[in-house]
């Protein structure tokens, strides 16, 4: 399944990530990656009870990147790898500043 990640960040241009089917990722291994970045990032769960769905925590990271991790080719890919897999959709938009997720 071909697929599209977008995220986008204030006063800059959106980052678009192209995925073919030979880019895709197994779901727990995007989980698992996904979780790594959101604890070596320090981030903070969205919701006061603490739980965090896996859209929060795509949201999260990418927040936490910012621009500048997506200025990093690889690193976007595997973000946009792990969003996708996770996720389980052929199109994905992440607004980083608004905290937002659409399909």
């Amino acid at each position: 399944m071909r697929s599209q990640v977008s995220v986008s960040f204030k006063n800059t241009p959106p980052v678009r990530i192209e995925l073919g089917p030979e880019q895709a990722l197994d779901r727990e291994i995007a989980r698992k990656w996904l979780d790594d970045q959101f604890t070596e990032m320090e981030c903070e769960p969205l919701r006061a009870t603490g739980k965090l769905l896996m859209a929060d925590r795509v949201v999260v990271v990418a927040q936490a990147a910012g621009p500048a991790k997506f200025a990093d080719v690889a690193w976007a890919l595997a973000f946009a790898q792990a969003a996708s897999a996770v996720l389980g959709k052929s199109v994905i938009n992440v607004d980083a500043d608004a905290l937002s997720i659409t399909y």
